[in-house]
């Protein structure tokens, strides 16, 4: 379980294609100083698993697999060296719960389709896609790329179209990868768990009539 609370960004510096899993090697000295085999880190939003641990140092790195699915589904499949990811260390039991519940599952992947500049924040629209449409509710909480964040604004239930935007303030611009993020830009979505469990919840009521 993660908060969405991003603790650095990391830099993917070896992707491996096997014959099932890619295994990609991220370069973090912060959160591969207590990486520890077995570990659940989230890389821009995705949980994954570590399964190797460089020595430590400037340069240390940990390797994480993912598996096809989680490849399909998820921006793990554009990854290559070079790319910037948000990272966040699992949620230890005595810390405060700063963002939202994360589980780290990414549900799909949308397209940024503007960026408007204010003079102290960033205004960011997203595409919605249209099974997350009624999970997203205005104010409310949503993981883009691993960050927690809150809608500031959702389009209509009767629009084509459906869209949120996410208002961006200078330390989130500058702590995530979501600063980068322009037109076309792809991100991982995960939408609330509670919000899924109380449509997940209704489905079955319905179907019950």
């Amino acid at each position: 379980m993660f908060t969405g609370l991003i603790e650095e960004i990391g830099e993917i510096v070896r992707v491996t294609a096997g014959p099932e899993v890619v295994r990609f090697a991220v370069r973090a000295p912060e959160v591969a100083a207590t990486a520890s085999l077995g570990d659940s880190i989230a890389t821009d939003g995705v949980c994954l698993t570590v399964v190797a641990v460089a020595p430590g140092g400037v340069d240390t790195d940990y390797e994480v697999e993912a598996m096809p699915q989680t490849l399909r589904v998820t921006t793990a499949g554009a990854w290559s060296p070079g790319s910037a990811v948000n990272l966040e260390r699992a949620l230890r039991a005595d810390a405060r719960l700063g963002g939202h519940i994360v589980q780290g599952h990414v549900e799909q992947t949308a397209e940024v389709l503007s960026v408007t500049e204010h003079p102290d924040w960033r205004v960011v629209r997203i595409a919605l896609p249209a099974k997350a449409a009624p999970l997203v509710v205005d104010k409310g909480s949503i993981c883009v790329n691993g960050v927690s964040l809150t809608v500031s604004a959702v389009s209509a239930a009767g629009e084509a179209a459906a869209w949120f935007e996410v208002s961006l303030i200078p330390s989130t611009i500058a702590a995530t990868t979501l600063g980068a993020a322009v037109i076309g830009t792809r991100v991982n979505l995960e939408t609330d768990i509670l919000a899924r469990h109380v449509a997940r919840l209704a489905e079955f009521a319905g179907a019950s009539r």
